[in-house]
């Protein structure tokens, strides 16, 4: 549900809000041209719902450096990366972005609802250290910025006298005092739906404002089909939807958000025996469709394979993977899906029955 405060901007910007729970904000006027805006200018997406968490303690960074995928020890304030959270037996249980606020203070969000869950999973490993957990989700309303404008956008909201834009994947900066910002502003580079972007985080009641200003600067408002499209032309994964807590990290294309290098942590070695043996059974793919339509999560991926020896035996169908995203590609011109797919049958090109037929996908290039 998009913050309170952003409400009556969205609004006026003639939002389509999905009449569901929550109510994502399905897109504005043109969805072709929100759409367009992440590929060739600058496109706004509403992310105000999206959780995080605080934790704290002098002995918050080896706390998570033991129990996160990706290194924590090393980096410093205003770096962070991509991260997961993994069960014993390597699945992935959070898919996280970390920041480092302080020596002593790190941020981790996540997907919409996954606070509660991450704060119960996290508390399990607080014994004796000098850690403490704190749920910021109301107050973390961010935005997020994309497409090859994006920069140009946040340069001009910032003004000429501002410092410069942070350079590496989740690297941020802290500005406040600058007149031109509604109040302070943390701005973290990460990629968006696939695309170089921005996320921006504010205070709670300068959200709107916040909106109401990039949109001047030249960013173009765009909703969740526009961003679902470009995700899944981009063979992101999504948690809750592509990536749940049966499924391992490599299977969801998160090589970045995993060491293999750092110390021992929780699924370690579960990851690097598929990473040394290479273990995966299967990856998630994106494929194209043969019709619009849109094809249900779930919907399984059939192959023709001839029965023995004989050129004329009888045709039959292996099950060899399934669905987990619909959504319509405007690079493609098609619908496309999310699946995964057994491994020796992902070559480009490469033609699946869909359900029951007579529709099929085929593995994109």
């Amino acid at each position: 549900m998009p913050s309170p405060a952003l409400l009556p901007h969205l609004s006026a910007a003639g939002a389509q809000l999905a009449q569901s729970t929550p109510a994502l904000c399905l897109a504005f006027s043109d969805v072709p041209a929100e759409y367009a805006a992440a590929r060739e200018d600058a496109a706004l997406f509403e992310v105000t719902d999206r959780d995080a968490i605080l934790v704290r303690g002098a002995d918050a960074g080896g706390f998570l450096q033991r129990l996160l995928a990706n290194r924590v020890s090393g980096l410093g304030p205003g770096q962070g990366n991509r991260t997961l959270l993994l069960s014993a037996t390597g699945k992935v249980l959070a898919d996280l972005d970390l920041a480092v606020i302080d020596e002593h203070t790190y941020q981790l969000s996540g997907a919409p609802g996954s606070a509660a869950t991450l704060l119960e999973l996290l508390e399990r490993y607080i014994f004796t250290e000098d850690v403490t957990l704190e749920d910021i989700s109301l107050t973390h309303v961010p935005l997020e910025l994309c497409g090859p404008q994006a920069a140009s956008v946040l340069e001009r909201l910032l003004g000429p006298d501002s410092p410069d834009l942070p350079g590496e994947p989740h690297a941020f900066s802290e500005l406040s005092d600058l007149p031109s910002l509604p109040g302070p502003l943390t701005i973290t580079r990460l990629t968006v739906a696939g695309q170089s972007g921005f996320r921006l985080a504010g205070e709670q009641q300068a959200v709107g404002s916040l909106w109401q200003r990039l949109v001047e600067c030249g960013a173009r408002p765009a909703g969740f089909i526009a961003r679902e499209s470009l995700r899944v032309e981009a063979g992101r994964g999504r948690w809750g939807l592509d990536i749940s807590d049966a499924i391992y990290p490599q299977e969801a294309r998160l090589e970045e958000a995993f060491s293999l290098a750092k110390g021992c942590y929780t699924g370690q070695e579960v990851v690097a025996k598929i990473d040394a043996y290479e273990g995966l059974n299967k990856r998630l793919t994106t494929l194209t469709c043969d019709c619009d339509e849109p094809v249900p999560a779930g919907t399984r991926l059939f192959r023709s394979v001839a029965a023995g020896r004989e050129a004329d035996g009888p045709e039959t169908w292996r099950d060899l993977g399934v669905v987990t995203t619909w959504a319509y590609s405007f690079a493609h011109d098609c619908g496309a899906v999310l699946a995964y797919v057994k491994r020796g049958h992902l070559e480009p090109g490469t033609v699946f029955r869909l359900g029951a037929g007579p529709q099929s996908a085929t593995v994109a290039d």
